[in-house]
């Protein structure tokens, strides 16, 4: 497997791998703003903000700002928090218009004998569950590896109070498929449903397959 194709959790820790040259790189793909673009119009519309209203958020690895960037276009006022130091110089550069202070997939590794994903997944989720308000919702778009990671990630999210599940766009798609994992804290809802799934089978997301790049 080329290095280029390497998931980025799994050549080193974030605080490391997005150095100041990753990070700007990542700042500066076309491609990548596109995304990040399109992932946050998407996760905004999973959190089901009320309408006309601006809301204050929390995007947990923020990096360098590009999904704050949406969000103040939107009328919302938001904190980022990142563990790269590089990714907020990089934003704070940009003059984005965030307060500045991970992806999920990075807390599912051991990167020192120390580390254990699942109290690592759970000191996360349960911090972040006694800091939002009874009725909030959390959404994480994340790239799971394989069906193991998927179900490590939403047994500490649960364990930790939360309610909710997975929510995957285009399952049948290579390209376009998304998954975003919804949560609600203090109360249960109703999942929204995943784009493109007015054709396919409630079981189909369940049979998704997984890589080791992305």
């Amino acid at each position: 497997m080329a290095s280029s194709c390497r998931r980025p959790e799994h050549m080193a820790p974030p605080e490391v791998f997005y150095n100041e040259d990753e990070a700007r790189k990542y700042s500066q793909n076309s491609r990548m703003i596109e995304i990040q673009t399109q992932m946050s119009e998407r996760a905004v519309e999973l959190l089901n903000l009320p309408e006309d209203q601006s809301c204050f958020l929390l995007d947990v690895g923020c990096g360098s700002g590009l999904s704050g960037d949406y969000l103040s276009e939107e009328g919302h006022l938001w904190v980022g928090v990142d563990i790269s130091t590089a990714m907020l110089d990089v934003a704070l550069d940009r003059e984005v218009e965030g307060d500045l202070l991970l992806s999920l997939q990075w807390l599912c590794n051991a990167d020192k004998k120390t580390h254990s994903p699942p109290k690592r997944l759970y000191t996360f989720f349960s911090t972040l569950y006694s800091s939002l308000a009874r009725g909030a919702r959390a959404v994480f778009q994340i790239y799971p590896e394989n069906s193991e990671q998927l179900e490590l990630i939403t047994a500490q999210a649960m364990k930790a109070g939360f309610t909710g599940g997975m929510v995957v766009d285009y399952p049948n798609s290579t390209k376009a498929k998304k998954f975003f994992l919804c949560l609600f804290a203090g109360v249960s809802g109703v999942l929204p449903k995943g784009l493109g799934t007015e054709t396919v089978d409630r079981g189909v997301s369940s049979q998704v397959q997984f890589t080791g790049q992305r």
